[in-house]
């Protein structure tokens, strides 16, 4: 089986539209949530988000493009672009035809369906554009990147609510793992944050009106985000022989099924996730330094990770650093997974952890080491990324630092 290592990485998000900006605000705890600017805002009930603000993609995509591009697809291309640039890689002969792309992403074009539901069913026209479907596809974003960059292997989209990101980031690890694909670009990308997206995630009740402070005993709900995250998947010795910069090796990972709930986590499911993308890495919880956790700031999802991180760890969960990114940018999504990686390659590289903000009140059920409003310094060998999804669909990723 091939080493599979990270040799580019991009985003955009709430913290900012490339990833130097990205970590320099996990590094200082900087808060990306902030008041919703979108149409009809007046009449939600939930008014923030981790918005992508002063972002142009006027400036970016010309008239033809932007036609054809849903606000998704434009981060996944922005996000996209940043990744392959480092990585140096240009995609023709052997390499287009072996590498490909492999996306998470849950809602598809969000903003297109909303934007043409009014048109239809508020202003009353008959007719809508013709790129109203290409526009929409949740496989848009994939089929983009791939005609961008000359990859013409396995290129599909994963849709699994809000472990999208890591059961598509899974795949591409496996392909490469495998030996089928040298290349793999990879990430999610998600856009909901349009009147129709936020109406229908209040209908669930599990929404915060002012914050998102996972583990907190005073957190009252998720807060929405929006944005992408894409990484170059490269095969060892491919990328060693090119002399290609290494950011983090991927080791391992696990997928598994809660088969109990559509929408309650289970402390079972999620445990036997971690377990097995230790399992899967083959390294010892004694190894494990990082948890990148999902950490929503529900109190569903934060207690039952929790549970399941003492169950799977047992005395060395009182060694473990795990922190909730989504108190900064907020939760993505389809795409959460993959901007959370960041902070994982970033514990991993510069030993330095991003912290959980909006931390005020321990929460007894809740008693391991978060990270607390502050960045942490700590050398970590291996670092863990977890996703667990509505539906009981479960993904962790395993990393390790390249010395």
């Amino acid at each position: 089986m091939k080493r599979v290592v990270i040799t580019g990485a991009g985003t955009i998000n709430a913290l900012a539209h490339d990833v130097p900006g990205t970590l320099e605000a996990m590094r200082e705890g900087r808060c990306g949530i902030g008041e919703l600017e979108l149409r009809d805002v007046e009449r939600l009930g939930i008014r923030i988000g981790g918005q992508v603000k002063d972002f142009e993609p006027e400036e970016m995509f010309n008239r033809q493009q932007m036609a054809l591009f849903d606000r998704f697809t434009q981060f996944t291309l922005v996000a996209a672009r940043e990744a392959i640039a480092q990585s140096g890689l240009t995609f023709d002969g052997e390499l287009a035809t072996r590498s490909g792309v492999v996306l998470g992403n849950s809602g598809g074009g969000m903003t297109t369906l909303d934007e043409n539901y009014r048109s239809v069913y508020e202003e009353g026209k008959n007719r809508i554009h013709p790129f109203v479907v290409p526009k929409l596809m949740n496989n848009a974003a994939a089929s983009h990147v791939a005609m961008q960059y000359n990859l013409m292997g396995p290129s599909f989209t994963v849709s699994t609510a809000c472990s999208s990101s890591n059961h598509a980031m899974a795949q591409a690890f496996q392909m490469v793992h495998g030996g089928a694909c040298p290349v793999m670009v990879t990430g999610g990308s998600e856009s909901i944050l349009c009147f129709g997206g936020v109406k229908a995630w209040e209908g669930l009740r599990v929404m915060s009106r002012d914050a998102c402070r996972p583990f907190s005993a005073n957190r009252n709900g998720m807060v929405q985000g929006e944005g992408a995250g894409i990484f170059v998947f490269e095969e060892y010795e491919h990328a060693r022989a090119r002399g290609a910069e290494i950011l983090a090796e991927v080791i391992g990972y696990a997928m598994t099924s809660d088969a109990s709930d559509i929408v309650m986590p289970s402390k079972q499911g999620a445990a036997r996730a971690i377990s097995g993308a230790m399992r899967d890495a083959k390294v010892n919880a004694e190894e494990v330094g990082y948890i990148n956790a999902h950490g929503t700031g529900t109190a569903a999802n934060d207690k039952t990770e929790c549970a399941a991180v003492a169950d799977v760890f047992g005395h060395h969960a009182d060694n473990l650093l795990m922190s909730s990114t989504k108190s900064m940018h907020g939760h993505v999504i389809g795409g959460t997974g993959a901007i959370e990686l960041l902070a994982c390659i970033m514990a991993l590289r510069d030993g330095i952890v991003a912290p959980t903000i909006g931390y005020q009140e321990p929460d007894p059920e809740c008693a391991l080491d978060v990270v607390p409003n502050e960045a942490r310094e700590a050398k970590i060998d291996v670092a863990l990324s977890n996703a667990f999804a509505f539906g009981g669909l479960n993904a962790v990723l395993a990393l390790r630092r390249v010395a």
